[in-house]
């Protein structure tokens, strides 16, 4: 990228969370992500600077060995001419969601990271011009709690995120419940897939967006404005998958476009592009309460059919979902057996404050921080060591927790494909893909006291008001146990 020819005409609002700003290139297929601060609390550029840096560098030497090269574009950082930044920053206001401009971007520093534009994502060189469509998922987390730490019996039985839906509903954050379990889709069974994926489409809240040629056409622009309309999505999507005019039209066009869709989601979702061969594999049997929750719509749904058997079919190893999975469960002692390590670790550190960068809490995070957290034990031996492992191994489990996964499709023709090329086949269509993974800052050692807070009020919240309505024979279903092993190696 060539600094001095910079130009912000050139480049669009793309998107923004709670610390960053996302811009696109009107033409290539980059974006440049910016920091965000509230008013007056603006970082010194070295700080900018190393705050950036330890980004790419997490992604590079951290979460890249969880997911594998293929899956992992940690980008770079940048330098930009400050009038550039200003100029741009001036042209997105207006396009920025008011609830988001509470904070103001970074026009100080002229540091930006520079990343692919994953919605436009050509890992594989596609034929140009032809359409690209792009699904992102943020599957949150795909396990029960199975630590001993835990002191609420509902924590093994129902999944933190249909906890926490209805406090988010009660607080007013989304209007209605969300069908959706994160065990669904990570059960590796189709049907289960298939019923999570159609949940996320049905009340998309801010776990699911698509879109085509890198515009939004579906899911959650800001909190209060969605993009939801089933027909509309239709009209978008028919081309990909009936690209021949009148192959499919009446009331059931919309239902059959969506299945589709649905179908090629869960395809790619279960398919291993990745061909690296796992290396230093280390594995850890973890006896797990189950692989279902309780609260799932598709758990009850089995019950009012008399059906008491939930099918699971396992995730491929080489998929990302499983490799989330993987990443996720470094939370191996659940918040509740975290938290005290934690108030070791803080005592520890306002004894002696020169070890917080021994520790390596604000980075460096290189080759030694990712070979820190392969150390699995379990029992703790009242050292420090030992504290900070589990610390550090929490904010990796938080950070896969809340990554999204982004799967960007483009259609092609049956003599266009080859070995080389991904290929995933819907009924009249196919599709190369690829698939990405992004959202992967580490999650600040600072949060760990809200996220104990936050555990406290989810659950309470929920036995207060809601386990008592629900229905006993819910308790009684699917007694068995099962095994599952935790796998932690270098791709």
């Amino acid at each position: 990228m060539d600094a001095e020819k910079m130009d912000e005409n050139e480049w669009k609002y793309h998107g923004e969370g709670n610390k960053s700003l996302v811009v696109s290139h009107s033409q290539r297929c980059v974006v440049l992500r910016f920091l965000k601060f509230s008013p007056n609390r603006n970082k010194a550029p070295e700080e900018i600077l190393r705050h950036l840096q330890n980004i790419v560098d997490f992604g590079k030497h951290v979460m890249k060995q969880f997911f594998g090269e293929k899956y992992v574009h940690y980008g770079e950082v940048v330098q930009l001419p400050l009038d550039f930044v200003k100029q741009l920053c001036l042209k997105i206001q207006s396009e920025r969601p008011e609830s988001r401009c509470d904070k103001d971007l970074d026009t100080l520093s002229g540091y930006a990271m520079c990343l692919p534009n994953l919605t436009r994502l050509q890992t594989y060189h596609f034929v140009e011009h032809r359409p690209i469509l792009c699904v992102e998922i943020k599957p949150k987390c795909g396990f029960i709690p199975f630590s001993s730490h835990v002191s609420q019996e509902i924590k093994h039985k129902v999944c933190r995120y249909c906890m926490h839906q209805h406090l988010k509903v009660a607080n007013g954050k989304w209007k209605r419940l969300s069908k959706y379990c994160p065990l669904d889709l990570f059960s590796g069974n189709k049907q289960r897939m298939h019923f999570a994926l159609t949940s996320l489409l049905q009340e998309a809240q801010n776990n699911l967006k698509i879109f085509k040629n890198g515009e939004l056409i579906y899911g959650c622009k800001d909190d209060q404005d969605s993009l939801s309309d089933w027909n509309e999505l239709a009209r978008h999507l028919k081309p990909f998958f009936f690209p021949a005019n009148g192959m499919v039209s009446g009331p059931h066009c919309t239902r059959t476009i969506i299945k589709e869709l649905i179908h090629v989601i869960t395809m790619t979702l279960l398919s291993s592009t990745d061909a690296c061969r796992a290396g230093n594999m280390k594995t850890v049997p973890i006896s797990l309460g189950r692989s279902y929750c309780e609260a799932s719509a598709f758990s009850k749904e089995l019950v009012r059919n008399g059906k008491n058997k939930m099918e699971s079919s396992g995730l491929p190893r080489g998929c990302l979902l499983y490799k989330t999975l993987q990443a996720q469960m470094l939370d191996m002692l659940d918040i509740e057996g975290l938290y005290p390590l934690y108030n070791r670790v803080e005592q520890y550190l306002e004894e002696f404050p020169e070890e917080r960068s021994t520790s390596q809490i604000d980075g460096p995070y290189n080759e030694a921080f990712y070979e820190k957290l392969l150390d699995l034990s379990t029992e703790d031996d009242g050292t420090e060591a030992f504290a900070f492992t589990k610390v550090q191994q929490y904010r990796v489990a938080m950070t896969a927790k809340d990554c999204s996964i982004m799967i960007s499709l483009s259609p092609c023709l049956q003599d266009e494909c080859s070995a080389q090329r991904p290929v995933v086949l819907a009924s009249r269509s196919r599709f190369t893909f690829s698939i990405s993974v992004l959202d992967l800052d580490l999650k600040p050692y600072e949060s760990i006291p809200h996220q104990y807070k936050l555990d406290g009020k989810i659950v309470n919240y929920y036995l207060k008001n809601v386990q008592a309505k629900d229905d006993p024979v819910m308790t009684n279903l699917f007694k068995e146990n099962e095994d599952c092993t935790l796998v932690l190696h270098k791709v």
